[in-house]
């Protein structure tokens, strides 16, 4: 089987930045006096930012529009990606590996644009992409495949040829669902290590990898 694309999903499988996203929901929500529920962390975990800011209008009775809640999440993380943010250990030499092989890649996250555009260009790693998908713009989250949908269109490519690169069990379950080929990524942030590799045709405990075996689907890559 050949692969040429790749649709990478940003937080927890590019970047190290699953942290920032853990107890900003609480932040905020403590930000306008509201306490927020317990495992407020665990009830979002899936949503994309827009849903997010749905949930909390709603739930807590914010006097915000759903973009002004987005807004405002937004710049409590504004320095996390502008100035800290990194990415995964050897992540960049494994895009000049798919690089090198010829994949054309693109980015599909819940995180807003302009975000993503700050951390990628702060550490040089923007030409690695044709182009980013967000959840925001494509008006769906990923519980549904919408944005990996879009992603194929884009290239064109199809389900056959194209790798999807997911940390999160939801993702790669919409992802493998609707028969994307998918790549499990590790990332300490997401608890059911056991559904992520049930949901990935390949999995990836770390990028240190030197080959792949992409003909083996149950050896997934070989370090």
């Amino acid at each position: 089987m050949s692969f040429q694309y790749a649709v990478f999903d940003f937080d927890g499988t590019l970047f190290d930045s699953m942290s920032i996203w853990d107890n900003v929901g609480e932040l905020y929500l403590k930000s306008l006096g509201k306490e927020p529920e317990p495992f407020l962390r665990d009830k979002i975990r899936t949503f994309s930012l827009k849903q997010s800011a749905q949930y909390f209008q709603q739930k807590y009775n914010i006097a915000l529009s759903e973009k002004e809640i987005a807004v405002g999440i937004n710049k409590m993380i504004e320095q996390f990606y502008f100035n800290e943010v990194q990415p995964k250990h050897n992540v960049i030499n494994f895009l000049h590996i798919l690089k090198q092989a010829g994949f054309r890649m693109c980015i599909a996250t819940a995180t807003d644009r302009y975000l993503i555009e700050k951390a990628l260009k702060r550490c040089c790693m923007e030409n690695f992409f044709e182009k980013i998908f967000t959840c925001g713009e494509v008006g769906y989250g990923k519980d549904t495949p919408m944005i990996f949908r879009k992603a194929i269109e884009y290239f064109p490519s199809t389900r056959e040829n194209t790798l999807i690169f997911e940390d999160a069990f939801h993702a790669l379950q919409t992802a493998k669902q609707d028969n994307f080929i998918t790549v499990g990524v590790y990332d300490k942030s997401e608890p059911n290590q056991i559904g992520v590799r049930k949901m990935s045709d390949y999995f990836l405990s770390s990028f240190e990898v030197k080959g792949f075996a992409l003909n083996n689907p149950t050896r997934g890559f070989t370090p």
